[in-house]
């Protein structure tokens, strides 16, 4: 709206000066009879006619050229207020909440504070109590190996997941580019800047991800292999006993 204001006023200021010449010449050159008399000519009244007529031109030329000036600026303000043609949020958006979906994915172990604090005092005890099956120890053992098993695959597709945007963090990264040379005004080069910045923030949401699932692979499997020394050491001591049917020479 501000450059089209601009523009009309920019057209209007030749026809302001052709008006106020019109009007001049009508002043200067109008009829030299009114009614059945001649009017006599004045030299002094002339000139002083022609003067102000003169001051009065000079004056609307300095108009004309504030209203240009004014016209510029609001063409200035235009450009400055244009938005960018494109923007890469709506991807930036998408592939967040896609790792954010895949993070949600956990199994057993999960990411709640809560739930993995009782999970893990549950499945992986610093040692095994005498009342519990051996039985339960093997269901124990099974469910410890599948939680391992999950937190490698998770950690997998995470990483798989972020290799293949790759190539989409290339493409916005050259339309980002792109879009903050060729600028316009203040509004775009500002917009390329947070889209930019938005796209670091984005690569490093997936890096923490990754460095989440990763540790948490790592953590599950130490657990596992705690857990199973554990369950070993408590079967190894109901096999031998109290001791006595291994004594020498009985």
């Amino acid at each position: 709206m501000l450059e089209a204001i601009g523009r009309m006023l920019l057209g209007t200021t030749s026809r302001v000066i052709v008006t106020t010449i019109l009007s001049f010449a009508v002043a200067v050159n109008g009829s030299r009879c009114v009614g059945a008399f001649d009017v006599v000519f004045d030299p002094t009244n002339y000139s002083q006619n022609l003067l102000t007529a003169a001051r009065a031109l000079e004056q609307i030329n300095n108009q004309v050229r504030s209203l240009e000036n004014q016209a510029r600026s609001l063409l200035n303000q235009s450009k400055h207020l244009a938005s960018l043609p494109t923007s890469v949020a709506g991807d930036l958006t998408s592939t967040i909440n896609q790792m954010n979906s895949l993070i949600g994915q956990a199994k057993n172990i999960s990411f709640d504070v809560q739930k993995t604090q009782q999970d893990f005092e549950r499945l992986y005890p610093r040692q095994y109590a005498t009342a519990i099956s051996s039985d339960k120890m093997v269901q124990d053992a099974t469910t410890r190996w599948d939680n391992s098993y999950d937190g490698l695959k998770q950690a997998l597709t995470i990483q798989s997941a972020i290799v293949s945007n790759l190539d989409q963090d290339g493409r916005m990264l050259r339309t980002l580019m792109a879009n903050s040379s060729t600028a316009v005004g203040s509004l775009q080069a500002q917009q390329s800047g947070n889209e930019l910045l938005a796209l670091q923030i984005k690569q490093s949401l997936q890096t923490q991800a990754l460095m989440a699932t990763q540790a948490r692979a790592d953590t599950l499997r130490a657990a596992e292999q705690q857990a199973s020394s554990a369950a070993a050491k408590e079967r190894f001591t109901r096999f031998i006993g109290d001791g006595h049917a291994y004594t020498s020479g009985k």
